[in-house]
């Protein structure tokens, strides 16, 4: 996930599975680290700002900020001398600066939506990652129809794995949106009432609650999303939740919104759907997951921050797949970029 976003978001190559101390990663990990210090400094920032402001407290350190910003800087210089043109989202906003009638983007402003989306899909995006491989490989029904829709795919575009054909791909489709429902990466979301409002009550006999203008909203998404009131037995791991007629409710039940819902929701959840489906068309074309001596089943939480994890870690064999029919045509790690 490092050096995909490190690719589009901010147009430079890095390998972190050869190289895992460079510095892009290594900053991305500290940043995007979101423990018991970093969650005191949100809350802060969130019902204190006056208190932050005053303090001159931040989220991230300056050298790492002084990092990302440089790196921006330097990019779109190097590319503005050569006239380097890339297929990526720093190019995009570079672009705003010739249109006219268009509010050209500061370099403030796209380093911040740079490290914004890197923030958003660092850490989240290889964390379900791995909660959806852990329910992969112990629901060995699931990995087999997963792999089955994976070969056929492959037949049909001798080898290849172009956009559309992972894209359109409605079991894929379908295990990653069931492992976003049982683990959704953030548990809780925030919202800020734009006017005042008045909710029913909750139950008979109790008085309506009034929401006030400005008031911070937190909405229970993990708790919502296993709630049996809107899905059947919550805790099974059911991709069928995601196909056909029954995807009709899921979706339109209100409960589902890993990545929020309306306007404000996620502005990169199109990005990490597909960037977890290439690497799950690629892994499980090659491979098959198995749970092994150290695979917790079921799986704990950690408790020592506030995106989801497992206590622990995730652990899972990874075999050769022995009745693996077709080769993929091209290297994942140059296809995914």
């Amino acid at each position: 996930t490092n050096d995909v976003i490190a690719t589009c978001a901010f147009g430079i190559s890095v390998d972190s599975m050869r190289n895992p101390e460079n510095e892009f990663y290594v900053y991305g990990k500290e940043s995007t680290n979101l423990n018991s210090i970093a969650l005191l400094k949100f809350y802060i920032y969130r019902i204190m700002p006056w208190l932050a402001e005053i303090i001159d407290l931040r989220l991230v350190r300056q050298k790492i900020a002084d990092f990302f910003r440089n790196l921006i800087e330097t990019t779109i210089k190097t590319r503005d001398e050569n006239g380097i043109v890339r297929p990526d989202m720093l190019q995009l906003m570079m672009e705003t600066r010739n249109k006219e009638g268009k509010a050209e983007l500061s370099i403030d402003d796209i380093v911040s939506q740079a490290f914004i989306f890197f923030f958003a899909g660092f850490d989240s995006s290889s964390t379900l990652m791995c909660f959806a491989a852990h329910e992969i490989a112990i629901n060995h029904d699931v990995q087999e129809k997963l792999q089955k829709e994976i070969d056929e795919v492959l037949e049909v575009t001798n080898g290849e794995a172009p956009y559309e054909a992972i894209n359109g791909m409605e079991y894929l489709d379908a295990v990653i949106n069931e492992a976003l429902r049982l683990y959704p990466i953030t548990g809780p979301l925030n919202r800020v009432s734009v006017k005042d409002f008045e909710l029913p009550p909750a139950l008979p006999g109790l008085k309506p609650f009034s929401l006030k203008k400005g008031q911070d909203v937190w909405l229970p998404v993990y708790a919502l999303q296993r709630d049996p009131k809107y899905f059947e037995e919550p805790e099974k791991f059911d991709p069928e939740r995601f196909r056909g007629e029954r995807k009709k409710d899921t979706l339109n039940s209100g409960a589902y919104f890993p990545f929020g819902l309306g306007p404000r929701m996620c502005i990169g959840n199109r990005f990490a759907l597909l960037e977890i489906k290439v690497v799950f068309f690629h892994l499980l074309a090659r491979c098959d997951l198995k749970p092994c001596e150290k695979t917790p089943i079921p799986l704990k939480y950690a408790k020592d921050g506030f995106n989801m994890k497992a206590e622990g870690g995730f652990w899972l064999k990874g075999l050769p797949r022995k009745d693996a029919h077709h080769t993929l045509a091209t290297d994942p790690v140059n296809r995914t970029r």
